[in-house]
């Protein structure tokens, strides 16, 4: 077996065919190997992953590795022995140097597929030892945070006792030469990223062990007090105090005040570093065991260090103000050392940096963006006060902020707001025509914030409640079916009536349609429709098709169906939970199929009024989410097999069997709407919870797509999609349908070979980058508040994507597309690209700060997720509406009747601003005589409920936020 996955992985065959033949050697790792070919395998393997020429040998060797290592783990016991690990560790392999990360990655993937193995724990000891020795050389940030990655996952290999002491005096010594020589913003992250995921190994061990944390901080003294003038410890030292516990801060301070071998000039030079760690951006508590030292050295009449430390170091803290993301702490140390610095005036008459006109206005802006400060800048747009962003708000209405986040995602849609711009729709009083004015306002009226009270009117769904909180999924699956079923209409008049209605009665016509119960999108669209393809601009832009196909286990018979979707909805694994554990409900849809809700359904809808308390705020430590969008789509499209009690009734075998059920996407749509359904039920409290997981949200992601050949198979297939779609459940939830007792009456059956059907099929992956996402800020579905991130993004933004065959089984997403994915963004991604919308307030944001959300603000987690398909070559773009023949790039015309509702109301608006104005004027004069104590509640939105429970926004906390 061997010689054959050696000469397979060197030849020339198709990449194809060489997985096809890989997928057999593992599938082999099921049956009896001999002692002798499992260990051959095991060296092929090993060399192919650290000597492997390209990224496919790699794969390979990895995935063979772990297929028989899992099914024989005796034998790769025996493989990973004391001899091997020390060769690799020592010695290295092959060319690698024994520091090469491969081989610690290799080492890691090796202990992980022994976790359950006793041969971990014959392991340990060795692995200590060696961890001790790797450490004490010194090694370089990355090499550190591989180590602390193996030791977090296994504190087995974590020397103990004595040497557990010496290993965390090595490792704080190690800290001191964690240098940073990064230029750019992206190895800076990376560099951060490591140095915090060794100070968290270290702070486990401090948790364990206890008897290890004061020798630790004696070495954290010794390096930071030493005036040797050839030695300068990093400043990552400062991510270890915010481990340090603060009941220690009394004792710690008082045995360094006071003991006799610390010389002044030490502790001038350790106080100062620790001043310099006033830099780190990550660093919590520097702030108060600098003013605990200082109070200290006063309380024992150490003046000549604190006037020293004063004089030096004051102009660097001043200088820290500058950055808001350390201001807080170095604001607090300069008040004290200025407060406490009386004897003389000396600190004060320091040349402090004078900043420049620009450099104080846009500080001074960032405080006061809605003064009358810019009223000198030209145009009505600053005259005004709209946001410096040049978007327009949404006035919440009273608990609509699930609209208003709807509202401004779709608006970002750039390519669907162009369309609906676009569309000619005069004397219509239709949802579209309302769609298309408030479309109009928001690009182009003067107020800050525009009241879409009567676009809510017609869009909100007959079973919402007035004034109180929605799902804001809910309404857009709903709005979204509002208007696919109003153009279809609008089509079929068309088509059926010899001449052509006036406007109104189309409009009325359309309207009790709209009332009807929506239906799911045809499979056969009308004939007469925009851009001529009879499919409407819904369809468009969201529409894509899933297939669903069951292959019995007994017969290997094929069910097929194929069904229409506008988002996909995308439910947790219950192992990735962690936030409320599994509840009864997460456990019977999780043995249902991948997908809790599925299509176009499932996500619980919020209800009640529910107010947060703002003393839950709290700001936390950034920590990546260890699960990210892709995985929830891998979740979803991820094979199942149906048995037990959700066995599949099979026609031909006549009797309940075993099956597998694969999930496909056929149709990939323009914009990908992704849903994470993050309510669940607790059957114990009768409440629904919410699923806190931290969920990471790339930039830009792959869809597998199976795109079918032309082919006779093909052709009956497609023929089953058409009738299978026409059926009337096919707007039902996709779980449901699934069922074996309702699955007879939707699916048309095809029953034709497994060969035969891959054959006529290949695997695409389609690219897409994001383009808005809905953040619900809350801790259950009854109460909270929604906010959008969101940024323009055309088909063609980003980078143009060739089509990449594939052959995906089971991962919808590789690791290594997603991370190439993610570094083209991020050299191309602006600083300030990104719009944060919150009701009626707008303000630059930037891709980091949407990322990290939920890793700030625990109860802010996405929720509705929004990706534009990018523009493969080969391929016909969809991206610009046609306007007399040829497509806009860019964005439509206005047409005359907009234009003309939008002049009348910013003249209005202008009438109002000299009102508000002249009433201003008239309050100043009589301010003697008249006294308002709560004025400033008279500027809250409507809605509005006070200082919200939840961390959202980016920067909102300090303004009444929206509870509902």
């Amino acid at each position: 077996m061997d010689k054959i996955l050696e000469a397979l992985v060197s030849s020339s065959h198709p990449l194809t065919v060489k997985r096809a033949i890989v997928k057999k050697v593992m599938e082999a790792a099921e049956k009896e190997v001999t002692e002798e070919q499992c260990q051959a395998l095991y060296h092929l393997t090993t060399r192919l992953i650290l000597l492997g020429e390209d990224a496919f040998q790699r794969q390979v060797g990895l995935q063979v590795q772990e297929a028989y290592a899992r099914y024989h783990r005796d034998e790769f016991a025996r493989f990973f022995s004391k001899e091997c690990v020390l060769g690799l560790l020592q010695q290295g392999y092959g060319s690698l140097d024994c520091r090469d990360p491969a081989i610690l990655d290799f080492l890691h993937g090796s202990l992980r597929l022994l976790i359950s193995c006793p041969a971990v724990l014959e392991l340990a000891p060795l692995l200590q030892t060696e961890v001790l020795r790797i450490i004490c050389e010194r090694p370089e940030p990355a090499t550190c945070a591989k180590l602390a990655t193996i030791l977090t996952d296994f504190p087995q290999c974590v020397p103990r006792e004595k040497a557990g002491v010496l290993f965390c005096q090595q490792l704080v010594r190690t800290f001191a030469y964690f240098h940073c020589p990064a230029t750019e913003e992206r190895e800076l992250r990376e560099y951060v990223t490591q140095v915090t995921r060794v100070s968290v190994l270290l702070q486990g061990i401090w948790k364990a062990e206890p008897a290890t944390l004061l020798p630790s901080l004696q070495e954290v003294f010794a390096i930071i007090s030493s005036t040797d003038p050839s030695f300068e410890p990093s400043i990552a030292l400062a991510c270890l105090v915010q481990h340090i516990p603060l009941q220690m801060i009394t004792v710690l301070i008082k045995s360094l005040t006071t003991d006799q071998n610390v010389k002044d000039a030490s502790m001038t030079q350790a106080l100062c570093r620790m001043i310099d760690w006033l830099s780190w951006p990550l660093a919590n508590h520097v702030d108060t065991w600098v003013i605990a030292l200082l109070k200290g050295l006063a309380a024992v009449q150490k003046f000549t260090i604190l006037i020293d430390v004063t004089l030096l170091k004051i102009e660097q803290v001043f200088n820290r103000l500058w950055y808001p993301i350390v201001r807080q702490g170095a604001l607090v140390v300069l008040s004290h050392m200025l407060l406490s610095f009386q004897h003389s005036p000396e600190a004060f008459h320091l040349e402090l940096p004078k900043p420049n006109e620009e450099k104080i206005k846009f500080v001074l802006n960032q405080s006061a963006w809605t003064s009358q400060s810019n009223s000198f800048a030209s145009g009505l747009l600053k005259i005004t006060g709209k946001s410096e962003t040049g978007k327009t708000g949404l006035v919440n209405l009273g608990n609509t902020c699930y609209m208003n986040s709807i509202i401004q995602i779709l608006f970002m849609a750039t390519d669907f707001r162009r369309h609906v711009m676009s569309l000619h729709l005069n004397g219509c009083n239709t949802l579209m025509k309302k769609l298309q004015l408030l479309f109009a306002f928001l690009a182009h009226t003067q107020r800050a914030a525009y009241s879409p009270r009567s676009f809510l009117e017609v869009s909100r769904p007959p079973w919402f409640t007035a004034g109180s909180q929605q799902d804001c999924s809910e309404y857009l699956r709903f709005l979204l079916d509002r208007l696919h079923e109003e153009e279809k209409t609008l089509s079929a008049l068309q088509v059926t009536s010899p001449k052509p209605e006036p406007a109104t009665t189309s409009a009325e016509t359309l309207q009790a349609a709209a009332s009807q119960p929506v239906a799911d999108m045809p499979s056969h669209p009308d004939p007469v429709a925009a851009n001529g393809d009879g499919r409407t601009l819904v369809e468009r832009m969201f529409g894509g098709r899933l297939s669903t196909a069951i292959r019995c286990l007994q017969c290997h018979s094929l069910s097929e169906k194929e069904e229409p979707f506008t988002d996909l909805s995308l439910a947790f694994c219950p192992s990735m939970s962690k936030c409320h554990g599994p509840t009864d409900e997460h456990k019977s849809s999780s043995s249902v199929g991948p997908c809790q809700g599925a299509v176009n359904g499932g996500s619980e809808s919020s209800e009640g009024s529910v107010k947060e308390g703002a003393g839950t705020r709290m700001e936390r430590p950034v920590v990546e989410p260890t699960l990210s969008a892709p995985d929830l789509v891998d979740y979803f499209l991820a094979p199942e097999i149906l048995e037990n009690e959700n066995c599949y009734f099979c026609e031909r075998c006549a009797s309940l069997q075993r099956a597998k059920k694969v999930m496909q996407v056929v149709v990939a749509p323009e914009y990908l709407i992704l849903t994470l359904l993050r309510f669940s039920y607790d059957a114990t409290c009768h409440v629904r919870r919410k699923i806190l997981d931290n969920v990471g949200i790339p930039l830009h992601m792959s869809l597998p797509l199976r795109q079918y050949g032309i082919s006779a198979s093909s052709s009956s297939s497609a023929a089953a999609t058409s009738s299978s779609s026409d059926s009337p459940d096919s707007g039902e939830n996709l779980a449901k349908k699934l069922k074996p007792s309702q699955m007879e009456d939707g699916m048309m059956e095809n029953r034709i070979n497994s060969e035969t059907h891959d054959s006529d099929s290949e695997m695409l992956s389609v690219p897409y980058v994001l383009s808005s996402v809905v953040v619900h800020s809350g801790m259950s579905s009854e109460s909270g508040h929604y906010y959008s991130y969101g940024r323009n993004v055309s088909s063609t933004d980003g980078y143009v994507a060739h089509p990449c065959p594939k052959t995906l089984e089971s991962s919808s997403l590789s690791e290594s597309s997603t991370d190439t994915h993610e570094e083209m963004g991020c050299a191309e991604h602006k600083s300030m690209d990104w719009f944060l919308f919150n009701d009626s307030r707008v303000s630059f944001t930037n891709f980091e700060s949407l990322q990290n959300v939920t890793s700030r603000f625990p109860k802010d987690t996405a929720y509705v997720l929004i990706y534009r398909k990018q523009e493969v070559s080969g391929q016909p773009s969809n991206s610009g509406p046609v306007v007399n023949g040829s497509r806009l790039s860019g964005e439509p015309p206005l047409q005359k009747e907009l234009m003309d509702a939008i002049t009348k109301d910013n003249k209005l608006f202008l009438q109002e601003q000299e009102l508000n104005a002249r009433a201003r004027a008239l309050q100043a004069t009589s301010a003697s005589c008249s006294f308002r104590p709560n004025g400033s509640d008279d500027n809250d939105p409507p809605g509005s409920c006070g200082p919200s429970g939840g961390g959202g926004g980016g920067g909102f906390n300090t303004i009444s936020r929206l509870v509902f």
